[in-house]
């Protein structure tokens, strides 16, 4: 049992160690940086040890699907895809690169990749880079957000279909300048902006006035959502927009954090506004203003600092100064949005008008409420404090001091019963009701002011005759706070039906698409959020239904309602009590005060307190009675009469929640309706400052965006794609005659072929033509349909055309040629065969005299050898010579006679043979005679050499026999081995059908594993997300975060339970790499030999199975550890649990099979695979090729290079004639340049072995 002691080498663990040291670089996990380079210096049972080659990180055991191979240095791509190593941790690298050189743009396939750089870059969009980027293919040019619109644009034109643009990602990401920037191109690509491209542009502005705000990750965050439509005619010239908005933050009107901010346009109006502006309005500083509770300072640079008045700064902005962003600025802004107002078509009035609306709300959130001590029934009044902002707020709103009053403090009720039906009750409200309603009326103003905004907007770009168009999604990304409420509730509801859409349409739907047209693709698995969705969204039982429902009850409670979405999803893994958070903060909420959603992006926990007052954005009937009949005309625009919620009842409402839904749901009818592209934007770092660079940050982001799998499936997917019928027809109108009869698939073939494009670029499906990654230069060139580029393609495919049927022509004519000489060589075989015919019938009819002629030829042969014979005699010699002459005379006349008579008989031939031959033999004698005396002297000599022969010829015939011993010892043993085989395979076929049911209720057993391993990752990775999540909130709040009991895997207790069953002598899971090899080489325990035998081997496989998942995409395989026909013998073997085998003596077995490396050229000639088995594992391995030098392997120091498995698993006992003999490898291994191999305690075995012990 010396596997590993060969050649007296006994490995240390600094020497393993150093032998694993000396692999590639690889990236492993960080917490803080996503991933860290290293190199992997231990193997374990599960886990690989790294080490960092920055030592400022410490060495860390991680499991091997968190472990990803490091490209050669540093890389910068613009596209992902062209990455050498395709996974999250090169991909990251790849981004963080380009952040740091300004290269924020970078793609994965046709998705654009934008990381906000929290600062201007230098021309980056400048009016000369539009007209760079203006008709160019996509990855033309370095990645860019204009390439996204310019690729929308053409897609527009060939397709004549609709174009949309995802821009999508968390808040401060830079989703609304990504939209800001599309809008441009768009609106400037192909002709300087025109009065309509002008007003589209001029939208932003405003919307982002009314619609932005500062928040604690965002200083510029959008809190509402916009489809953004820029509609073209036929000739894709801008013709109109519209714009399409969703679910602005209302709660955002009444109270803010600390540290964010209202709406930008109230401080833009206080900053900006004109003095008489101000006094017509009233305005004052932030200080004043309730509603301005949080961050009061403006957005302002050193030079509008001076222009602001010092009366209406705050007096926290009088301390600190005005926040900084190189973006946005109160005081200019308020300019340009008064500007752009009036370019959209809006009078001063009309201005005014918004103005004032604008300042009421701020007033309005200064009325207080206090109790009137006298009234029994607990009803309030306005303080005295608050009457001048009662004041200024009617005089704004156009309404009675008075009324305002009373509709503030009291509602009307209308009774059903106890009286007359149909009385009016004046009720009066508690101090927090008023309040309420003082709130749901500004959110109502404010809410409304901004619908009728985009209202004029859309007015203001009016399209009458729209053939297609472009629509930009800008939508507020995943959001987590502290404090959930029902906005990101919304908000992130919206993101999960985008998400699903993004799932839908790049992975599922694309990976369908694959299979359809028959292209060998892996198949790319993701996280499905379905789940999620219907969770919020079912009709029966979904979040949103049972909200619905419980606000029509007549005492709704938001206890209630959080008990009822408990109830009815009680056992869904998405949905959880507050207590599961891993933020110490949620975990005080009680379970009837919040809900827990698992999302895509991670688990948010929900405050559920005012779910159901955000629902619900209907004023009661004393307010809405009351701005519907005000003097303003623009409150009455936006309160028309008529439309009191109050009259639809309590029941028929119809709830934000839903219309929200319903709005969503015909975005995304739009969007599966219309071409579409995807931006993702990342927030670099949680701090918004330039040059830093937080890779968890950033990985996290991609990982629940889905682009961490979309580049899996672009590895080896095809983004670009045509029908073949599609590309015919846009050629078919100038096409020649002799190319208009060619079916479209030939037709398309051609094409590519006459670009010279690589076949590996493209694929051919069964209806369409696909482009790989990176190849939307050829895709465009092709798809480009100005008549000149098209007129060029189609005459290079004629020119091809005329060549390749010329090609055709002249292998044609090659072809006659060689039939021709075909026929003409058989001509002239034919001709010999009737020669060899002729020639075979003359022969058998001459036969018996020429025999005879020749029977007697050979007499006078043994006359020239009589006449040497007599040369050497001294005496007698005329005599013999006499005779010999005799003879002579005597043959000629014999052959005379048999020449003249064709008739001459058998018999007469041979008695004048007889004769002759009778004279012959008498000279003979004489001559013996007379050679006598004269050899006897010699005869001694000559007879010394015949027994020195004669001994040499004994010897060679017993070598001889001696070696066909060996052989048939040889045979012997062969069949033997293939006896032996053949009776295995009997023995395997007989117990195949057992086999077969086992390996059925296994393959159940391992498929149910496999769903719960499967199950178990995503749960890992959820749980990765949500504490990620939980620790992004925890620093900005200066919170805990708490961790949740780890994630049992059932798999793994019943394996557990098994290996305690098992009563396994040794426990092996906690020992190193180096320590199992150590054991190995010293170790005289037979069982602990055999069991770190095994699981040293099981970590190989391991290690290589990682190595290969994580190759080189374009390395071939020149270290193959075994041929590939061994391998994949391997793979296919079921999957069956053998028994436990009692250990016994090493049998050794010697293997020889013929083999080709992968990728190796057509003309290299095969090459011989010789393996050693001592047991179950290989001990010495040898590669012999023609034209390369031999390699020669032993075990225990080249382990990282051998084959890894088990002489079972290789199936080379069920090859025939794979198997040889000990002596024929040690032959071949010697001949090599091997080292003897110390078989210690083997038995001899072979022919040689078996003859050295008979002689011995």
């Amino acid at each position: 049992m010396d596997f590993y002691a060969n050649n007296n080498a006994v490995h240390s663990a600094s020497m393993v160690r150093k032998m694993l040291e000396d692999t590639q670089l690889v990236w492993v996990r960080d917490a803080a940086e996503g991933y860290i380079q290293g190199r992997i210096t231990e193997i374990g049972t599960k886990e690989f040890e790294v080490t960092p080659t920055d030592r400022k990180y410490p060495k860390r055991t991680c499991h091997f699907d968190d472990i990803h191979s490091s490209c050669d240095g540093p890389q910068d791509h613009d596209d992902n895809c062209e990455l050498m190593l395709l996974n999250e941790a090169t991909f990251l690298d790849n981004l963080k690169t380009r952040y740091y050189k300004d290269k924020i743009y970078t793609y994965v396939a046709n998705i654009l990749i934008a990381v906000n750089p929290y600062r201007e870059i230098k021309e980056l969009y400048a009016p000369d880079t539009i007209k760079k980027y203006n008709g160019r293919s996509l990855g033309e040019l370095p990645p860019h957000v204009f390439a996204v619109a310019d690729k929308a644009i053409r897609d527009m034109r060939v397709y004549k279909l609709s174009q949309s643009i995802i821009v999508s990602g968390e808040s401060g990401a830079g989703k609304t300048e990504s939209t800001k920037y599309l809008l441009k191109y768009l609106c400037y690509s192909h002709d300087s902006a025109g009065p309509i491209e002008t007003k589209i542009l001029d939208a932003n502005p405003v919307l982002e006035a009314f619609g932005n705000a500062k928040t604690t990750r965002n200083n510029n965050s959008s809190r509402f959502g916009k489809f953004i439509e820029v509609h073209y005619d036929a000739k894709c010239q801008v013709v109109g927009g519209y714009i399409s908005h969703y679910l602005l933050e209302k709660s955002r009107i009444c109270t803010q954090s600390a540290e964010e901010r209202n709406y930008h346009v109230f401080y833009m109006l206080l900053a900006g506004a004109p003095q008489q502006l101000r006094d017509k309005l009233n305005l004052g500083k932030p200080d004043d203003y309730r509603y301005l509770s949080g961050c009061t300072q403006y957005f302002a640079n050193a030079k509008t600092e001076q222009l602001i008045p010092g009366s209406q700064k705050s007096k926290n902005h009088q301390q600190k100064g005005p926040l900084k962003d190189p973006i946005i600025d109160d005081y200019q802004h308020f300019h340009n949005l008064d500007k752009a107002l009036g370019r959209l078509g809006l009078s001063d009035a009309e201005k005014l008008g918004i103005y004032s609306l604008v300042a009421a709300v701020l007033h309005l959130g200064n009325i207080a409420f206090e109790e009137i001590p006298d009234d029994v029934r607990g009803g309030c009044q306005v303080s005295e404090s608050s009457e001048q902002s009662l004041t200024i707020t009617s005089g704004l709103l156009g309404v009675d001091q008075t009324e305002l009053r009373t509709a503030l403090v009291s509602r009307v009720m209308q009774s059903k019963g106890g009286g007359f039906k149909g009385t009016v009750i004046m009720v009066p409200l508690k101090i927090y009701e008023a309040s309420n309603a003082r709130d749901a009326l500004a959110k109502a103003i404010y809410s409304r002011l901004f619908d009728r905004i985009v209202g004029l907007i859309n007015q203001s770009i009016p399209f009458q005759a729209s053939n297609f168009y472009i629509g930009v999604l800008d939508i507020a990304g995943f959001e987590y706070f502290t404090v959930n409420s029902f906005e990101q509730f919304c908000i992130n509801y919206c993101n999960e039906k985008l998400q699903k859409f993004f799932n839908d349409n790049i992975l599922k739907n694309e990976q369908e698409l694959y299979k359809r047209e028959g292209l060998n693709v892996p198949e790319i698995t993701f996280t499905d959020n379905q789940d999620i969705i219907e969770l919020i969204e079912a009709k029966s039982n979904g979040i949103f239904t049972l909200l619905d429902e419980e606000s029509k009850l007549p005492k709704p409670s938001y206890s209630h309602f959080t008990a009822e979405v408990h109830k009815s999803w009680s056992n869904h893994y998405r949905l959880g009590l507050p207590r599961s958070s891993r933020l110490k903060a949620h975990r005080t909420l009680r379970d009837e005060e919040g809900f827990l959603v698992r999302h895509f992006a991670g688990a948010v926990c929900y405050n559920t307190e005012q779910f159901i007052e955000k629902n619900n954005d209907a004023l009661h009937a004393s307010l809405e009675g009351l701005v519907q009949e005000c003097e303003n005309p623009l409150l009455q625009t936006l309160f028309p009469s008529g439309s009191s919620a109050s009259i639809r009842g309590k029941l028929n409402f119809i709830s934000v929640g839903s219309k929200f839904k319903t709005q969503l749901g015909e975005l995304m009818e739009k969007l599966e309706q219309n071409g579409t592209n995807f931006i993702r934007c990342i927030k670099p770092n949680s701090k918004m400052i330039d040059r830093q660079f937080e890779g968890s940050l950033a990985l996290a982001q991609l990982k629940c965006s889905g682009t961490i799998s979309v580049l899996e499936l672009m590895e080896h997917g095809y983004p670009s794609r045509v029908l073949f019928a599609d590309l015919y027809s846009m050629y078919k109108s100038v096409l020649p005659p002799e190319l208009v009869s060619l079916p479209a698939r030939t037709f398309c073939e051609a094409m590519f072929q006459s670009l010279n494009l690589s076949a590996k670029d493209f694929k051919f499906g069964i209806t369409k033509v696909f482009f790989r990654p990176g190849k939307f230069v050829e895709f465009d060139r092709i798809m480009r349909s100005d008549p000149e580029n098209m007129l060029a393609i189609v005459a290079k495919v004629k020119k091809w055309l005329i060549r390749s049927r010329w090609v055709k022509s002249a292998l044609g004519a090659l072809c006659v040629i060689k039939l021709r000489n075909r026929i003409i060589y058989r001509n002239k075989c034919v001709l010999v065969a009737q020669r060899i015919a002729r020639g075979f019938l003359a022969r058998k009819q001459h036969r018996p005299r020429y025999q005879g002629i020749g029977k007697i030829n050979k007499i006078r042969m043994n006359t020239l050898k009589t006449l040497e014979i007599a040369s050497g005699l001294k005496m007698g010699r005329d005599e013999i010579v006499s005779g010999v002459n005799d003879i002579y005379r005597q043959i000629d006349d014999a052959i005379k006679k048999i020449k003249l008579n064709p008739r001459i008989t058998q018999r007469e031939m041979d008695s004048m043979y007889t004769v002759v031959m009778a004279n012959m033999n008498k000279l003979t004698v004489d001559l013996n005679t007379k050679l006598k005396e004269q050899q006897q002297a010699e005869e001694q000599e000559r007879l010394r050499k015949i027994q020195e022969a004669l001994e040499a010829e004994r010897a060679a015939k017993e070598a001889e026999e001696l070696r066909q011993r060996e052989e048939v010892e040889n045979k012997r043993l062969k069949a033997e081995m293939e006896t032996r085989r053949k009776a295995a395979e009997v023995q395997r076929l007989r117990q195949e059908e057992e086999d077969r049911r086992a390996a059925l209720a296994l393959q159940e057993q391992l498929e149910r594993e496999a769903k719960d391993d499967a199950k178990y990752r995503q749960q890992l990775e959820q749980e990765r997300r949500d504490h990620e999540l939980a620790l992004r909130l925890a620093n900005e709040s200066n919170g805990q975060v708490e961790d949740s009991p780890p994630v049992i895997r059932k798999s793994e207790n019943v394996r557990a339970q098994q290996q305690a069953l098992g009563k396994q002598k040794y426990d092996l899971s906690k020992w190193k790499y180096s320590e199992l090899r150590d054991a190995i080489n010293t170790s005289c325990d037979i069982e602990l030999l055999e069991a770190c035998r095994q699981e040293f081997h099981r970590r190989l496989k391991v290690y290589h199975a990682w190595k290969a998942k994580n190759r080189k995409r374009t390395t071939m395989d020149e270290n193959e550890r075994a041929p590939r026909s061994v391998m994949e013998a391997a793979f296919k073997q079921p999957p069956l649990v053998q028994p436990i085998q009692e250990i016994v003596t090493a049998q050794h077995r010697y293997f020889r099979i013929p083999f080709m490396r992968a990728n190796a050229p057509d003309n290299t000639k095969r090459g011989l695979w010789y393996a050693h088995f001592d047991g179950q594992w290989i001990a010495r391995q040898m590669e012999l090729h023609a034209d390369k030098p031999p390699i020669l392997l032993v075990a225990g120091t080249d382990d990282m290079q051998m084959c890894e498995l088990s002489l079972e698993e290789t199936g080379l006992t069920r090859k025939r004639g794979a198997e040889i003999l000990e002596h024929e490898f040690n032959r071949e291994w010697e001949r090599n340049g091997g080292k003897a191999y110390k078989n210690l305690g083997a038995k001899p075995n072979g022919p040689a072995a078996a003859a050295m012990q008979k002689q011995q």
